[in-house]
């Protein structure tokens, strides 16, 4: 009951016993604060309002006079901020968030017993009156004036529902007037039911439980899809609560034997009402109030913080107007626990990666290869700090990727658009920008004829920009932007063909996963699905959407196997499994080597991204600020790998290998797209059908192409292809001439 509530016959002989035991004891029995000045006065109006409310007159226009300025019914001020609740990909329970830790039940969903129970303990004339119980508030009108303004409460619970959604706590008469000319009109709109919940969803029970279902989650484990198999004796303790939810709480051992007290009032009161026989009283009084406690959940910070504001900034970017602390929604989320509590582990220790400093950072996404769905992340290395909306390495920073990007900006839409073959040859040979500025490879050699193929697993940059030049900057822009990769002011340079743009470990893992997908591409995102209170469902996953031809995406994943199994990349080689993945680093420019005192040998970000038929990830390493000694060097460029092969070997149970598509064939090792001619090697010939004479027919069957029309297409083919290499090899000796190399860029 609340402060207001009258006492019962049992409270009343507990104060007589102890006001007898303090007589004996020469205890002195609290009388409560001394009268102020003015309270003489609102007794005076009190029973000036009794007499109103029998006689009229002098007492009816100081009772009128109250009700002026009484707050309109707002329907808004009715309802209850309700807490987010956060589950796992699996449907499991994960968190719970908001302001109130509150669960929105209907009337359909409490069971009788309790319904009972707090009816009979807070007012039992409940479906009676119109929102005052007249007898009872003028019993505690009475008892007041005798006593302390206050002492004596006759709240029904509908005033309780206005008190708390409408009025300030203090207690003076103008409020309690006030407080019935809201309860009266709150009776008039709304059905005693709707009332009911009103009430029984707004209450505080302690154990940090607003509303029923919360108090039998926090104290019982009952949900609220199963609050019918509530038992009496747990029904009465509930209902036992709103009048000193921190007294009563039962899971506090000092509170055990005034726990108990107070249900076996609750019990009796049910009796009293008929709700309940006096066998079914004693039985439940024989229950222990501690019963049935669960154990209570000391944890106060929220578990897989980071994932969860991913989600929930996710959420906030498509439904704009929720409120994730007030609305209750139900957020299913693609998190894989086990996978989480790994990458925590990972990030934040050094047992499973040997860390070089305190400082050294890391981020990636780990995401499922057929659905986009994220299933782990890391965020930083002892980064994430702050509840929702903080500072996420993993979908917030953006680096360069380096050669990482050129599966992405170079060779894809190569394949995609000037059909090329793994095999095609390029030449690495000295170039530059078309601006004139310098561009070198890794090792600052030139190395002449190559297969496309080996220039990716070499991470070479020359014949990055090359390609990239063939297809064109528009085109290779395009392709990047079908995988989800955005440009800055959605400007692309040449040197996004060696990786010079910024990225997240979010964009790269959604482009690689396309790869991955046979050509589909998939959004990456955090939530499955968003429920609200009332049943309407939100569902996050878009439809995979088709960015290449199946032959791109496995000419590509073919190229980067060679990367992991003997290229840049084979410290990320995990035995067992088919990986298909690329490295990315990036060097300094020669201002902030030369200011910071770096060596030439200072890599600034490392990545790794890769893929198997199961899951996709994209790892970025470095440091946060590039201050004096913030760099990286040696082995450690080679610990994205290392995060990688952790991961996958850790959750990797898929061992199938990535399918060739029809629309490719091998040869030497090298894929090739059917129908599609190469200076390289041949297509494949057709066969030469005979020609089968039928006995039913006179006529002969179609004769297919002879050979000698085959070959002559063949030619036609290898003489258009010596023709771009030539025009290719003249642009290139003209370029050769201004070239300048005043400045190192990126490198694999």
């Amino acid at each position: 009951m609340s402060e207001e509530t009258y006492q019962s016959r049992e409270e009343r002989k507990k104060a007589e016993k102890a006001a007898q035991y303090n007589e004996r004891n020469n205890k002195k029995p609290n009388k409560g604060p001394l009268l102020k000045k003015g309270s003489i006065v609102k007794k005076v109006l009190i029973v000036c309002l009794v007499l109103g409310l029998v006689s009229g007159g002098a007492g009816a226009i100081t009772f009128a006079s109250m009700m002026k300025g009484t707050p309109a019914l707002d329907p808004s001020k009715l309802v209850d901020p309700l807490s987010t609740k956060f589950y796992d990909k699996d449907g499991n329970f994960l968190y719970e968030y908001g302001k109130e830790k509150r669960t929105k039940i209907t009337y359909d969903q409490v069971p009788k017993v309790l319904e009972q129970a707090f009816i009979a303990t807070e007012d039992s004339h409940f479906y009676d009156h119109h929102g005052i119980d007249l007898k009872r508030t003028a019993k505690a009108i009475f008892v007041n004036v005798t006593g302390n303004f206050g002492s004596q409460g006759g709240s029904t619970i509908t005033q309780q529902v206005i008190k708390n959604s409408f009025l300030t706590r203090e207690k003076t008469l103008k409020r309690k007037v006030q407080e019935w000319k809201l309860a009266y009109q709150l009776e008039q709109k709304y059905s005693k039911h709707d009332i009911l919940m009103m009430y029984l969803n707004k209450i505080y029970l302690g154990h940090r439980s607003y509303g029923v279902a919360a108090a039998a989650k926090n104290y019982y484990g009952i949900e609220a899809n199963d609050l019918k198999k509530m038992t009496l004796a747990q029904a009465a303790m509930l209902a036992g609560l709103p009048q000193s939810p921190n007294n009563y709480d039962p899971t506090k051992p000092e509170n055990v034997e005034s726990a108990t007290n107070r249900r076996h009032i609750v019990l009796r009161s049910m009796l009293r009402d008929g709700y309940i026989t006096e066998k079914q009283m004693k039985e439940a009084e024989k229950v222990p109030v501690t019963e049935g406690l669960v154990k209570k959940n000391t944890q106060q910070s929220m578990p897989y913080e980071a994932f969860l504001d991913a989600a929930v900034k996710e959420v906030k970017g498509k439904m704009k107007d929720v409120d994730i602390g007030e609305d209750g929604l139900s957020i299913y989320t693609t998190l894989d626990p086990k996978a989480q509590n790994f990458a925590d582990k990972m990030m934040h220790t050094n047992e499973i990666i040997a860390y070089p400093d305190a400082n050294f950072q890391g981020a990636f996404v780990f995401l499922d290869t057929k659905t986009g769905e994220v299933r782990a992340i890391g965020s930083g290395r002892n980064e994430f700090k702050t509840q929702f909306l903080g500072h996420n390495f993993a979908v917030d920073i953006k680096r360069q990727p380096g050669s990482s990007f050129k599966p992405i900006f170079d060779y894809g839409p190569a394949i995609e658009h000037l059909k090329w073959s793994t095999g095609h040859l390029i030449n690495d040979t000295a170039t530059t920008y078309s601006t004139g500025q310098s561009i070198s490879n890794w090792d600052h050699q030139y190395h002449g004829m190559m297969t496309i193929r080996t220039a990716l697993q070499q991470s070479y940059n020359i014949p990055a920009l090359l390609t990239m030049r063939a297809v064109g900057m528009d085109k290779a822009k395009e392709f990047a932007e079908q995988l989800g990769i955005t440009f800055r002011n959605d400007q692309v340079y040449e040197s996004y063909s060696i990786g010079s743009n910024t990225v997240s470990p979010l964009d790269m893992a959604g482009a690689y996963s396309a790869f991955a997908n046979n050509g589909m591409y998939n959004k990456p995102h955090f939530v499955q699905k968003v429920v609200f209170p009332d049943g309407k469902v939100v569902h996050f996953a878009g439809k995979a959407k088709r960015v290449m031809h199946d032959y791109t995406s496995y000419m590509v994943t073919d190229m980067l196997r060679t990367v992991v199994n003997v290229g840049t990349g084979k410290t990320a080689n995990v035995p067992g499994l088919d990986v298909a993945g690329k490295t990315g680093t990036t060097n300094f420019d020669s201002k902030t080597s030369a200011r910071y005192g770096y060596p030439d040998t200072a890599t600034n970000d490392s990545w790794f991204a890769g893929y198997t038929p199961q899951y996709t990830m994209a790892v970025w390493t470095g440091y946060a600020q590039n201050g004096q000694g913030n760099y990286l060097s040696g082995d450690t460029t080679k610990i994205s790998q290392l995060m990688f092969k952790a991961m996958m070997q850790t959750f990797g149970t898929d061992t199938s290998s990535f399918k060739q598509p029809d629309s490719v064939y091998r040869v030497n090792n090298e894929l090739y797209i059917k129908g599609i001619g190469s200076a390289e090697v041949p297509p494949p010939k057709k066969k030469i059908e005979k020609v089968i004479k039928h006995p039913n027919n006179k006529k002969e069957e179609k004769r297919p192409k002879k050979e000698k029309e085959l070959k002559k297409e063949e030619k036609k083919f290898k003489k258009e292809e010596e023709k771009r290499r030539k025009e290719e090899e003249k642009r290139r000796k003209k370029e050769e001439k201004h070239r300048k190399q005043d400045e190192k860029h990126n490198h694999g």
